[in-house]
């Protein structure tokens, strides 16, 4: 299962196509709205989110609830569009004025400007936007319906946004879902949640930006997903890459991830147990569910680090493409912090590693044909 998604942050709309999708999945449109829902809210946001309502259309693979086999095109408007019609036109003569020339240092304007030979920033700034995502998290309501099918769930939390960070948890796969929707920064821990929003508010009157960390979690992943023999099949590598895929992602650990390299191996890896009845188990979680590249069937645990946002209110130092002289970098409307909107986007991504690792494993032509694969797979194993 693969996703692609076309569309710019104030064009008409986004639009994904998902592939490879088994028949027989159970769709909601109620679910993906409610993913994009919570992509839009937390505190620190900006005034987009008080433009967008972000809802999903399907258009296609999609009959009476459930996919057929076919790929599913989604799409989610933009109701911004009202308001860029001149400058985001598909057709005609540039406005005069409608050019950006200020670079913004973290983001992609600089670099994208030079590989693709433009005098406008707005041309790579548009697409490079994490207004983007809404798509991936439409597109990732499929997976995570396939996942759920199966017994899988895909959460999130926020752990630390700027210096704060919440009381460490011995298990991440533990954490009530619950109490973390009912965080406005997605934290689980309700003093460290308070001391987030002030931190957001400092940032917010500063004219800064906060980045963070954020958690995903899945439970209930049987042992052998993924793959040891090539490094493209490996999860570790899949789930790196997904993650790092989102806009602002500088860093992703599994497990205990960095905290691994000081210490000594016995205090590193998980030992083995055998429980009749169960299978193999272990009684610590250090490897957060992946061993040499497979999940094995403890929970996963993932990390990333997301980067302050690039556009600052008090903008840093630029240079303009056509004198080169000194010059601050442009700001366009933006959030203070989006760190609990990326751990939403990071649910999709996983979940899309997720299921297409399910799918190697187990067929990908039908929902019961997997399910039934995946049943005779879990017997075996458990004598």
């Amino acid at each position: 299962m693969r996703y692609t998604t076309a569309g710019e942050s104030h064009g008409r709309a986004l639009t994904a196509i998902v592939s490879s999708v088994p028949a027989g999945i159970p769709v909601s449109v109620g679910d993906i709205d409610a993913d994009l829902a919570r992509r839009q809210s937390g505190y620190g946001r900006g005034g987009r989110q008080r433009i967008e309502t972000d809802r999903c259309t399907i258009l296609s693979g999609v009959r009476f609830g459930r996919s057929i086999g076919t790929p599913i095109a989604l799409t989610v408007v933009n109701r911004d569009w009202d308001n860029w019609t001149d400058v985001m036109a598909v057709s005609g003569e540039k406005p005069e004025g409608a050019r950006l020339t200020a670079p913004r240092p973290g983001h992609a304007d600089l670099p994208g400007v030079l590989k693709i030979g433009s005098d406008d920033v707005r041309d790579v700034l548009e697409r490079a936007s994490a207004r983007e995502t809404a798509a991936r998290v439409a597109a990732g309501g499929i997976a995570k319906a396939f996942l759920r099918e199966l017994g899988v769930d895909v959460v999130s939390f926020v752990s630390a946004i700027g210096p704060v960070e919440m009381t460490p948890v011995v298990d991440p796969s533990t954490v009530d879902p619950v109490a973390v929707e009912e965080s406005v920064v997605r934290c689980p821990d309700p003093e460290a949640t308070e001391r987030m929003k002030r931190e957001i508010d400092q940032a917010r009157a500063d004219g800064e930006s906060l980045g963070g960390v954020f958690v995903v979690t899945a439970r209930r992943l049987p042992p052998g997903l993924g793959g040891y023999a090539e490094a493209d099949a490996r999860l570790d590598t899949r789930l790196a890459a997904a993650l790092m895929s989102i806009p602002a992602i500088k860093g992703v650990e599994i497990g205990d991830g960095f905290a691994l390299a000081s210490r000594r191996g016995s205090d590193a890896h998980d030992e083995i147990l055998f429980e009749p009845g169960h299978g193999f188990a272990r009684p610590t979680n250090h490897a957060g569910g992946v061993e040499g590249g497979m999940t094995n069937g403890e929970p996963l645990v993932v990390r990333a680090a997301m980067k302050p946002i690039p556009t600052l209110m008090r903008p840093l130092a630029s240079v303009e493409l056509d004198t080169h002289a000194a010059i601050d970098a442009s700001k366009e409307r933006s959030d203070v912090c989006a760190v609990p909107a990326a751990a939403v986007v990071a649910e999709a991504e996983v979940a899309f590693v997720l299921a297409r690792a399910f799918m190697d494993k187990f067929g990908c032509d039908t929902l019961p044909d997997i399910r039934m694969a995946k049943d005779a797979y879990l017997s075996r194993i458990r004598t």
